[in-house]
């Protein structure tokens, strides 16, 4: 399975050696860091992920998620708690069906000390949280370990046949092309936007769309921004002789 894991501005090299450790046990091969808040391959980096070192060399570091998930057709991220206009997280095995269907699908894990924040589960279509005790703390390898282990114990399964998502990259996109669609109508504004936004992000995010219905849905948009600017035309237009430079004149 072509799965990546992300790690979000991890702040301990131990703690990603040792994660790359876990993707190796399970088999997961594509490392990709944001913004790491450390040397990734400091020597107690390289010493934590033993064999997996030369995972930990391949790994790729983007600036941000959003640049770290643009080809992945499905992203899933992790979080222990519940969060305001978000879905709640599921259990990871009632996830595995999407991440075996996906041809792309990446796993994001948040920094140590906060996970992930709201604006980085925005742009994940699905949440989990790894069922614990009352102490619900993991460390990032066992996480990573826990989770992987859930997504790739059945990849020997014969997936179902299925169409290609849209990439992330698309449907950023495209999210961003309804958010100025929303302001042109007067759908929201700057102060409701996001909550909006969020409202909209989930249920599109649900529908795992094609590239094809992305650009549909894209097409739709372009319409409406055209039938709002030829109509304030043709009102101007409609305007008596002289209105304009009357006004103006006021």
């Amino acid at each position: 399975m072509n799965l990546a894991v992300v790690l979000v501005s991890p702040k301990t090299p131990g703690n990603i050696g040792s994660a790359a450790r876990a993707m190796l046990n399970m088999d997961a091969r594509d490392l990709r860091i944001v913004a790491p808040r450390c040397d990734y391959l400091d020597s107690s980096a390289v010493a934590m992920a033993v064999h997996a070192a030369d995972l930990l060399r391949g790994a790729r570091i983007y600036p941000t998620l959003r640049e770290a998930l643009a080809d992945r057709d499905l992203s899933v991220g992790t979080s222990a708690r519940l969060r305001a206009d978000l879905p709640a997280p599921r259990h990871p095995a009632q996830v595995r069906p999407l991440v075996r269907a996906a041809a792309a699908p990446a796993l994001v894990f948040g920094p140590e000390e906060t996970g992930l924040v709201n604006s980085d589960l925005e742009q994940c279509q699905v949440t989990v949280r790894v069922p614990t005790g009352d102490y619900a703390s993991l460390n990032l390898a066992q996480a990573v370990l826990l989770v992987c282990y859930e997504f790739l114990q059945a990849q020997d399964d014969v997936p179902d046949p299925t169409r290609k998502t849209a990439t992330r990259e698309e449907m950023e996109a495209m999210y961003g092309h309804l958010h100025d669609t929303m302001h042109l109508i007067g759908y929201t504004d700057a102060v409701r936007a996001r909550h909006t936004l969020r409202l909209w992000r989930a249920m599109l995010d649900r529908s795992l769309m094609s590239s094809a219905e992305s650009r549909l849905f894209r097409g739709f948009l372009r319409q409406v921004k055209w039938k709002v600017e030829d109509g304030a035309r043709r009102g101007a237009e409609a305007l008596p002789v002289g209105t304009e430079r009357e006004t103006a004149e006021d």
